[in-house]
Order: structure tokens, then C-alpha cells, then sequence
């Protein structure tokens, strides 16, 4: 359902179950499991989500959306599976590298709230992403309203997931939703170059800088002192001094 491959600083993740990776118990113990191995990486800077389907993500999986259908305890079971999303979603949120999704094609509902918990966004001018649950009566309940409400602000999130909106990649950046857009030809490349550049810094720095933006962003700690500790701990670090022992003789 999902392949993992490291190479080097950067770990492509590969969502691959036809014909449009929908999500099921299955697919997001595949993606928990990814994420143990990609923490436990030192080696890795980087994880890169990205598709073999024409569709990056298209949401819930079918057959759990008749069963909701077909009783209470379907019903209960598709509870229990959103929040099993909240909490592995939650986990590429948080973890300490960065994580950037490649949305080559439509992103809908669960497959967007995936990409939505990620640092960053690169999506094919033509694709379509969004929220629609709400056109089927429900919401996006995997972490959808929090986190689009935080992206993008109040205004577009109540525009697109109160009124079950698609847009373009185009538009998704214009929107604050998406960070870069590509046609489709040059998206892989795109998102591959932009991988390798990132991979390239420091992961113990890109993690600290990852925290303070968390606080910054949820609260629930002193924001500046966060700073002064992750600094603390970076200038510590042998690769720190050295990076700034090359950096200053440069300068000379």
C-alpha cells in the first residue's frame, strides 16, 4: 500500500494502492509504519510523500463508506478509523524531519488532510485538492478544519469546507493552501530538487526549527525560550561549529 525508500538524507514514500490509494485500517498501519522507520533514520532529513496513482489521495475507502451505511457498528467503525488518522496524521505533523507531499493528481478529504499535516506542499496546476465531506453531510474530521484553519485562515477554510469547495493547484496557492505549484510534466522534478536542497541543511537544525514554529503556531510554551534552547543545543554540536568555522573563514 505504501514503499518506503531512503536514499541518503531523503526517504520517498510511495503511496501505491490502486486506483486511488484510498484509506482503510490497512493503509494507515502502512503509514505508521513508515513513519517508526523514518524517526528511528538519523541518517534521513527529509520525507517525501508522493503517489504512483493518477489520484494522490482520494479519502475513506469505499467499502467502509457503505458500511457507515449499513449500521451502527459501521458507523462506530469509521470513528475509530478517523481517529486513528487524527493520530498518525498528528504524527507526520510532528515529526522531526520535514516532510513534504508531491500531489499530482486529486487530493480529497482524508488524502488532503494527509497532506495538509505536512511542512510543505508542491501540487500539479490541474490537480484537484479539497474538503468536500460536507457535500455528503459530514466533515473533515481527520484534522481537516484545524489544520486548514490554521494554514490558510478562517476565511478560506469557511469558504472551501463549509461550501465543499475543489480548487486548482493553481488557485491552492494562490489560497495559502499549497507552497509551489507545477504542470504536470515537471512536478516529480520539481518536488525531487526541492527534497535534495532541504535534505542538505542540517536535520538537528531543521528539527529545532520545526519545534519553535510548532509553538509559535499552537501555543503552549514560551515561544522565545524555545528558541534559546533549541540554539543552545545547536551551537553545541560539532557540525554547527563547523558550518560556522567555514562559513566565517568565507568571510574573510
Amino acid at each position: 500500500m505504501i514503499t518506503l525508500k531512503i536514499d541518503g538524507p531523503v526517504a520517498t514514500a510511495t503511496l501505491c494502492r490502486p486506483p486511488v490509494n484510498a484509506i482503510n485500517d490497512e493503509w494507515i498501519q502502512a503509514l505508521d509504519a513508515v513513519l517508526d522507520e523514518v524517526e528511528h533514520a538519523d541518517e534521513v532529513g527529509v520525507l517525501w510523500i508522493r503517489s504512483t496513482q493518477k489520484v494522490f489521495c482520494a479519502g475513506a475507502d469505499l467499502a467502509l463508506m457503505h458500511s457507515i451505511l449499513a449500521s451502527a457498528e459501521g458507523r462506530a467503525r469509521m470513528i475509530a478509523l478517523t481517529r486513528r488518522m487524527q493520530q498518525v496524521f498528528a504524527r507526520v505533523e510532528t515529526l522531526p524531519k520535514l516532510t513534504l507531499a508531491e500531489i499530482g493528481g486529486p487530493a480529497m478529504g482524508g488524502g488532503f488532510e494527509l497532506a495538509l499535516s505536512c511542512d510543505l506542499r508542491i501540487v500539479a496546476e490541474g490537480a484537484k485538492i479539497g474538503l468536500p465531506e460536507a457535500g455528503l453531510g459530514l466533515l473533515p474530521a481527520a484534522g481537516g478544519t484545524q489544520r486548514m484553519t490554521r494554514i490558510c485562515g478562517e476565511a478560506v477554510a469557511r469558504r472551501l469546507i463549509l461550501g465543499a469547495e475543489l480548487v486548482s493547484g493553481k488557485e491552492a496557492v494562490a489560497l495559502g493552501l499549497a507552497h509551489w505549484s507545477a504542470s504536470a510534466d515537471e512536478l516529480e522534478a520539481f518536488a525531487r530538487a526541492t527534497a535534495t536542497r532541504i535534505a542538505a541543511l542540517p536535520p538537528r537544525a531543521i528539527a529545532e526549527c520545526k519545534a519553535c514554529i510548532d509553538v509559535a503556531v499552537k501555543g503552549g510554551a514560551d515561544g522565545y525560550e524555545v528558541e534559546l534552547a533549541g540554539s543552545a543545543a545547536l551551537l553545541a554540536l560539532p557540525e554547527t561549529q563547523a558550518r560556522v568555522a567555514r562559513f566565517l573563514e568565507g568571510r574573510r
